[in-house]
């Protein structure tokens, strides 16, 4: 039984041996903290900024998911960004492709016409960085509705969330946690490529991710652009592709989890999406594979996946030139669209320090594909 809310949560001494395909992204998630250390402060650690926002593990059942209509509000965007980019607003693109820091504008205080072209221009940059905001300080029953906008919350099957709000997935690593000693002594990188839950039938399309603690260096977060990924094979090779599909399963998180004791709020799906996905705002196409999910192309052998899902796995890991990284900052928002992009987190600092961020996940439409034009 995973742990409840009220009793206390110490991470376990040793890393729990756990099943084949779960890769670093769960093998490193804690499912537990030392709840002093968080709450009062411990061995030179300060308290946790946003108590109310501490991870708990209840035991509470949610139902499959239903499918929904969703519409992008990108779609109904003016794409010159009238409000978004009003006078006053600074941006500083990250690179060429993707990722762009926002300076001057308080999302929370956009309209609805404001909020539709957050959507697109998310879009089109895969990525922005919000500074500044207050979003983490709004009560969270705030933040869900301003989140809920852009489409059904996603309620993760495994992740800790703040009490009484299972729609919020929290990335929790508590002062003075060292499991990740433990990790690297079997393990050289921290870095796990992947585009949020794609196993489930309607993956997340504009997501938010909102520092509440970070170490002072160090835990920063890599985007990848999956159109340009795309972009840069050839025609002959992007021919071959469309009209495949690949299976992407939760199966494994959900095992990760029962093997360490924690949380199972739904039970695990597998899904079949298109290998390159369109996106129904700007057309682009993008590729929609990642390791930490997918597990093979639909019709093919398991040689014959293997190899062409690795040559994929291994083009967006190496793409560092249509990559970004952000850098978390006090108040920083970092709005992403996980149809077009993946990411990963970093493991790299080893002060102790403790790193805490509140993740709201819009579901999206089901990935569709349009055919191949050279």
């Amino acid at each position: 039984m995973a742990p409840s809310a009220t009793e206390t949560i110490t991470l376990p001494s040793r890393p729990v041996k756990l099943t084949s395909n779960v890769g670093p992204y769960k093998e490193l998630a804690p499912i537990g903290y030392e709840k002093d250390a968080e709450e009062q402060g411990k061995d030179g650690f300060s308290a946790a900024k946003y108590k109310h926002y501490l991870p708990t593990w209840g035991i509470e059942s949610f139902p499959p998911l239903e499918p929904f209509e969703h519409r992008d509000h990108g779609l109904d965007a003016d794409p010159k960004f009238p409000e978004l980019l009003a006078s006053g607003v600074t941006t500083n693109d990250l690179t060429p492709t993707i990722g762009t820091e926002v300076t001057g504008v308080q999302l929370s205080k956009l309209s609805n016409a404001g909020k539709d072209e957050l959507a697109r221009f998310v879009a089109e940059r895969k990525v922005a960085a919000f500074r500044d905001q207050d979003l983490a300080d709004l009560p969270i029953s705030e933040a869900l509705d301003y989140g809920r906008y852009f489409g059904r919350l996603h309620i993760h099957p495994t992740s800790g969330a703040p009490a009484g709000y299972p729609e919020v997935h929290l990335v929790h690593r508590g002062a003075g946690d060292k499991t990740a000693e433990q990790f690297f002594e079997t393990r050289t990188s921290s870095v796990a490529w992947h585009s949020d839950v794609s196993y489930e039938r309607q993956p997340p399309g504009t997501t938010f991710l909102y520092i509440l603690d970070a170490p002072e260096s160090g835990g920063d977060t890599l985007f990848a652009n999956q159109v340009e990924a795309y972009n840069r094979l050839s025609d002959g090779f992007k021919e071959r592709l469309h009209g495949l599909k690949a299976t992407h399963s939760g199966i494994e998180q959900v095992n990760a989890s029962r093997g360490k004791n924690g949380a199972v709020r739904r039970e695990p799906v597998v899904s079949v999406h298109p290998i390159v996905r369109t996106h129904p705002v700007t057309g682009e196409k993008a590729l929609y594979v990642n390791p930490q999910f997918t597990r093979s192309i639909v019709g093919y052998k398991h040689e014959e996946s293997e190899v062409l899902l690795k040559f994929l796995y291994d083009h967006i890991a190496y793409g560092a030139d249509f990559q970004a990284r952000v850098k978390w900052a006090e108040k920083t928002v970092v709005v992403w669209d996980n149809r077009v992009t993946s990411h990963s987190a970093l493991v790299d600092w080893k002060s102790g320090q403790r790193r805490h961020l509140a993740r709201i996940a819009a579901q999206a439409e089901p990935p569709t594909e349009t055919p191949f034009k050279a």
